[in-house]
């Protein structure tokens, strides 16, 4: 590989970009693996081959854009149909790399799961959508809505696949229920 192969000047960049864009969206590592020059706009991500067939746009937040601005210019720009995230030369990088990368990192900083199986990459779109849960408005309708947008952000097919995130995590399934408790018993919302 010749020195200005943008391959070779982006690879210690390109993984660590993808899981902070991972960490910061909540996309599926499959979704992020498929996009292409093109996917990047000025309003956000197009997420094109979802998991549903369906298409959707992500928007970013400042500090993504900056970093996978960062992350672009070091790569070096091709063809609209070119893959953002590329190992070799106009080579994707494919899962398996980027898998055990994650894996390595893990180990390295110590992370523990408190569960009987190791932190995944799509624990990073886990915590991505319970986050976002966490920091839902107060009342039954406004909480409603921010579900219902954060399903269609997630790329979810309907509410129900959200709703999981919410059952999975016992410190918001409790929040939910003394909600519920105080809606009930006082006739007003908590």
């Amino acid at each position: 590989m010749r020195a200005h192969d943008p391959a070779k000047r982006a690879r210690p960049h390109t993984q660590a970009t993808l899981i902070a864009l991972l960490s910061s969206t909540g996309l599926r590592i499959s979704e992020a693996l498929k996009l292409t020059i093109a996917d990047v706009t000025r309003d956000g991500l197009l997420i094109r081959e979802t998991k549903f067939r369906k298409t959707r746009l992500v928007p970013l937040h400042d500090t993504a854009v900056a970093g996978l601005q960062r992350y672009l210019a070091r790569r070096g720009l091709g063809s609209d149909d070119d893959p953002v995230f590329i190992d070799k030369p106009g080579r994707p990088l494919r899962y398996i790399a980027v898998k055990e990368t994650f894996d390595r990192l893990v180990d390295k900083v110590g992370i523990r799961s408190t569960s009987a199986r190791r932190p995944r990459l799509h624990d990073l779109r886990h915590t991505f959508a319970v986050r976002a849960l966490q920091g839902s408005p107060t009342g039954r309708g406004r909480c409603g809505a921010h579900m219902a947008a954060l399903a269609t952000y997630m790329g979810h097919v309907n509410i129900y696949a959200t709703y999981w995130y919410l059952e999975a995590t016992p410190d918001l399934l409790r929040d939910v229920a003394m909600a519920g408790e105080a809606f009930i018993s006082e006739g007003r919302s908590a």
